[in-house]
């Protein structure tokens, strides 16, 4: 065994490497400074299933990426891109003799879907699993297809501080769990409870301020985000005097920033890290002894019904409180101060909710087309993603060109899938390079993938200008990968002119084409949604924007980054996104069908004029559209009609399948098939006819069944009198309202559904008040007819009350005068 430090996950190398003698796969659970991220690959290189190939390792970022590649290369005497190196989007250190590679999950999920057999790889490592990115899931779904198909020989080891391990193992196929106990050093958990009134950044200054005072070493606080940072980066400033840096430390920073503030304080000083939960996994602050933990993390959350990918500062897991407290622990004993009561921890979700259920699926969903499965079920995904989002997800694709109809990917799918790009960016570029344009189309991409390029204004033309001039080292990176991708696309650009981002972007986001609406900084989108710019922004008074990025919800959605265009440019550019059609539409005031004739994008309207009402199925459709909009309860349903509608879903309830489902939900979702087929006369609501809403309903019975309805669920009950009563099906058992009197010499109790349903009887008095409810007539007459009878003819002398009702005559009539 190579000497290797003396960290806690030492003791059980010797266990994974026989594990693995006779395992494919195995779990590892150690906790935060065991050292599993440096060691276990170290340790694999020597195992005799290793020696002839690659070890790769997993990282969900860049910066833990790169730090976990340079302290093994530093264990080996060595700098990266020799016996350790890392891959990743805008930098990779790689040679010849590299024989472990630290990626990034989305590196290394184009790695095995563009080499299926991973070809001279002996193991993949999945680092920090438990933060369930929508990458690891699915780059470990691949793997394992792989290894039950093309490679049995691959190990696969998916390893974490805080872990689900047995539902991990399970889809593993049972593998063997190990575990590395105790961290280095201990950490003592403290709580200093924030007022609600408190804001976090006050809260966490606050903090930080006592810690420094009354703790040695340096601290490492978890804000939500890059706001919040800088807000107590400011409040900090100039607190500790020259022997104390206050340094960020988050994703949109660069890479020497990134390196700075992990690097170790100079001897004599201390430092302040205030990190997002990039510093939560996988990375050792040097000199850190105290974490202070705001217990927020901001985490995108997409909506399938909008197309929108919002952030939400939430609470963070159990799992990810105990990973930022680890960080103290990592190189010498530490305190960590949560800032919320310590009852509340055990409120606090288990784990991290799993990005494959809160994220845009287009990108999977092309990469599973080119790996050839059309149904994601088919893969060992640890949470199946939604079939929800799935089905948004496939809408996207066929309309961007990239699947056909049957979910195939298409030649222009390739080339989408192709780029490393988001799926609407990357279609985006392939459009453009058709106009010969590739180049600035895939420099827009590149900038608004790497966050903070250009600035964080919301101008995309603006940010454009300011990323073109910018030479810092990841600027330039980013160019450099731009410049890649327009080669790979065909080209550069040939026509002598930049394009303005607008024009482009609409190839990105034809169903966020916007025109202004309602006033400055308010927009109607082609999608029909609303979104507004905030008037300060010189875009508020565009006519028309193309939406890059928004947040909110369905209505109320703010734009985040967007590019001015004008209708010429549509025209020139999306030619067959304008349509000129004749049109039939509810009007909700008047309550009437109307017709127009317009030149819409979409839901947005360029121009329209009015035409004569329509007929027929047209007119139908837009009446079903006002149903849909007004509901059901804006009908005036009959009262026969009402109970046919109830009848049938009593049948359906009570019975099930074939009748069918007569609840609003239902209705509404067959307006075609019961409404509109039988709708070609009325042109507003008032105008619906209750004999075409039933003949409608009565549709949707089978034709065999129909002859049934009367027969099962009976629309009358006829009396002994002779009298017929309506029988009522709206509530969980049919009812019958009738007078006590009429049902007099009635041995057997009624029913229907050839004498198998008892029908409730309410039983009421000759002034039409209820007396009892019963599904037992003859027991009532034998029982509390008494009762009844002794109270009843007092209030109602006129009317009969026998002793005997089983063998009275019935009657709807008062007794004859005199008697």
């Amino acid at each position: 065994m190579r000497l290797l430090p003396p960290l806690p996950v030492r003791e059980i190398l010797p266990a994974l490497g026989g594990a693995l003698d006779h395992a494919r796969s195995v779990v590892l659970s150690a906790p935060p400074g065991a050292g599993k991220t440096t060691l276990v690959p170290l340790f694999l290189l020597d195992q005799p299933w290793a020696r002839n190939g690659k070890i790769i390792l997993l990282e969900p970022r860049r910066l833990a990426a790169r730090a976990a590649a340079g302290r093994m290369a530093e264990l080996l005497g060595e700098k990266p891109g020799e016996t350790v190196g890392y891959r990743m989007r805008l930098d990779n250190r790689i040679s010849a003799k590299t024989r472990i590679e630290v990626v990034t999950e989305g590196v290394f999920t184009r790695m095995i879907l563009d080499d299926p057999e991973l070809s001279g790889v002996s193991a993949v490592l999945f680092d920090e699993f438990h933060e369930r990115s929508l990458d690891a899931d699915f780059g470990l779904a691949l793997a394992l297809d792989v290894q039950s198909a093309l490679r049995e020989d691959l190990r696969i080891i998916v390893m974490s501080a805080t872990l689900d391990v047995e539902r991990v193992s399970e889809l593993l196929g049972n593998a063997p769990v190990l575990k590395s106990e105790g961290r280095s050093f201990p950490v003592e958990i403290r709580h200093e409870t924030r007022n609600l009134s408190e804001s976090v950044e006050d809260a966490v200054v606050r903090t930080i301020t006592e810690a420094h005072r009354s703790e040695a070493g340096s601290i490492l606080a978890f804000l939500p985000g890059q706001a919040e940072i800088t807000r107590t980066a400011e409040r900090l400033s100039g607190r500790f005097g020259n022997n104390t840096m206050v340094v960020p430390l988050y994703g949109n920073l660069g890479q020497k920033e990134q390196d700075s503030a992990i690097r170790p304080a100079p001897p004599g000083t201390r430092k302040i890290v205030l990190a997002t939960s990039i510093a939560e996994t996988s990375i050792t602050i040097d000199g850190v002894r105290i974490v202070i933990d705001s217990g927020l993390q901001r985490l995108p959350v997409f909506e399938a019904s909008t197309g929108i990918t919002r952030l939400e500062t939430v609470r963070v897991s159990r799992a990810s409180a105990d990973q930022r407290a680890g960080r103290a622990g990592r190189t010498e004993p530490g305190i960590a101060i949560r800032l919320w009561h310590a009852g509340q921890t055990a409120a606090l979700a288990a784990f991290t909710p799993p990005q494959i259920l809160a994220s845009d699926l287009s990108g999977l969903l092309l990469d599973l087309a080119h790996w050839g499965v059309a149904d994601p079920s088919s893969l060992a995904f640890l949470d199946p993603p939604l079939e929800a989002t799935l089905r948004e997800a496939r809408g996207l694709l066929v309309a961007l060109g990239a699947l056909d109809v049957q979910g195939a990917l298409t030649p222009r799918g390739r080339r989408i899938r192709d780029l490393a790009l988001p799926v609407r960016l990357a279609a985006m570029a392939v459009s453009a390079a058709e106009e010969n344009q590739a180049a600035e189309a895939c420099l827009i991409a590149v900038m608004l993938t790497e966050q903070g390029l250009g600035g964080n204004g919301l101008d995309i033309e603006e940010r454009l200008r300011r990323f073109r001039s910018d030479r810092g080292e990841r600027a330039e990176a980013a160019r450099g990968l731009a410049r890649r991708m327009a080669a790979g696309l065909g080209g550069a650009r040939t026509n002598g002119a930049r394009a303005l981002p607008g024009p482009l972007l609409m190839h990105a986001f034809p169903d966020r084409i916007a025109l202004q609406r309602g006033g400055r900084g308010r927009f109607v989108m082609a999608n029909g949604r609303g979104a507004e710019v905030p008037e300060t922004e010189r875009l508020a008074a565009a006519e028309m924007l193309v939406v890059a990025d928004l947040t909110g919800r369905a209505g109320a959605q703010r734009v985040l980054a967007a590019a001015e265009i004008n209708r010429a440019e549509v025209e020139v550019h999306m030619p067959e996104a304008i349509v000129r059609e004749e049109q039939s539409f509810f009007d909700r005031t008047s309550r009437q069908v109307r017709a127009r004739r317009v030149t819409r994008l979409g839901a947005i309207i360029f121009e329209e004029a009015p035409m004569p009402r329509p007929t027929g199925e047209a007119a139908a459709r837009a009446l079903a559209d006002g149903v849909r909009q007004l509901g059901l309860a804006t009908l005036s349903i009959p009262k026969d009609v009402q109970q046919l509608r109830d009848r049938i879903g009593f049948l359906h309830r009570s019975i099930g399948e074939p009748w069918p489902d007569m609840s609003d939900t239902a209705l509404l979702s067959r307006l075609e098939e019961w409404f509109v087929r039988f709708q070609g006369e009325a042109g507003g609501i008032d105008g619906i006819k209750g004999r075409d809403l039933a003949e409608g309903l009565l549709s949707l019975v089978p034709h065999d069944l129909q002859r049934d309805l009367g027969r099962l669920a009976p629309t009358h009950f006829e009396a002994p009198t002779g009298q017929r009563h309506p029988i009522r099906y709206e509530g969980d058992e049919p009812l019958l309202s009738i007078r006590v009197q009429e049902l007099f010499g009635l041995k057997t109790h009624p029913t229907i559904g050839n004498g198998r349903l008892p029908l409730l009887l309410e039983l009421i008095s000759p002034g039409h008040r209820p007396i009892q409810t019963t599904r037992d007539l003859p027991g009532f007459w034998a029982g509390s007819w008494k009762d009844v009878r002794a109270d009843m003819r007092g209030r109602y002398p006129k009317h009969p009350w026998p002793e005997d009702p089983a063998n009275a005559a019935p009657t709807t009539r008062a007794k004859p005068r005199g008697t």
